[in-house]
């Protein structure tokens, strides 16, 4: 008996012989080789689904171009922006309804249905508004990333443990030190989290807006490439984006969410 409990709880690790990291790149692999057999089939038209070699040489092509790296600041810039101002607003917003049980009641369902609606319809009123220039890609971002952090402000001000608010009203804290020592400490995981998600969706809002109306960026070059039929350097330039997006996700988590719990 005492050897079958040993085997029941014995990680799972253990008992294949295969980890994590295994699994990831035996994935990987797999991901790659089926990506070439298509590649060299020529089922596709063209080089829709070029070989990993040519897209190998583009990418280095790419990263060794001062101009590519001008537009990825601009990019890079521009959802930074975004998210400093949607976030802001985003935050205010749910922190005013997850606190107030009528604000709450009156404006959050307008949130929850505005949020799934494909925020580039929004575009042509953020060109009037905006104009052409980084304003209008920069506003499409915002519009982005407000909705996920508002709903996640609100949903993590609602489940603040009472006992801390009684606790800071026991020492005559004010709004300040309530926000500052109770509010903002127990808000921290969830908003993080609302901010993670709020960065992809306000870098997929800009790199929309790039690719409707612009003459610089990572979406420009996107679909500069596409409209010469040069895939091999528009999928280096979409491996580019994933790595960003994969490093400023981390970068995010490391100040609350999950990651670094971990």
């Amino acid at each position: 008996m005492a050897a079958a409990d040993v085997m029941k709880t014995r990680p799972a690790q253990a008992r294949t012989g295969i980890g994590v990291t295994q699994v990831r790149l035996i994935l990987i692999v797999v991901i790659f080789g089926a990506w070439e057999v298509m590649a060299r089939s020529g089922l596709l038209y063209r080089d829709v689904v070029p070989p990993l070699e040519a897209i190998g040489l583009a990418l280095v092509k790419l990263l060794s171009s001062g101009m590519f790296y001008w537009n990825l600041g601009v990019t890079v810039s521009e959802v930074l922006a975004a998210l400093a101002i949607g976030g802001c607003i985003g935050f205010m917003t749910g922190v005013l309804l997850g606190g107030s049980r009528f604000f709450g009641r009156a404006l959050e369902p307008y949130i929850y249905y505005l949020g799934p609606t494909p925020k580039i319809i929004f575009f042509p009123i953020m060109i009037m508004w905006f104009g052409v220039g980084p304003g209008s890609k920069i506003a499409m971002g915002a519009v982005s990333c407000f909705f996920p952090i508002a709903l996640s402000a609100a949903a993590s001000m609602r489940q603040i443990d009472a006992v801390l608010i009684r606790v800071g009203r026991s020492f005559r804290a004010n709004q300040w030190q309530m926000a500052m020592k109770i509010y903002l400490p127990a808000m921290r995981s969830s908003v993080m989290n609302g901010i993670r998600l709020g960065l992809g969706i306000a870098i997929i809002g800009t790199l929309l807006a790039e690719t409707k109306l612009s003459n610089k960026g990572v979406g420009y070059l996107i679909m500069q490439a596409y409209s010469v039929f040069d895939m091999p350097r528009m999928y280096a330039l979409l491996i580019t984006l994933f790595a960003f997006a994969i490093g400023a996700n981390a970068i995010v988590g490391r100040f609350g969410g999950p990651a670094a719990r971990k």
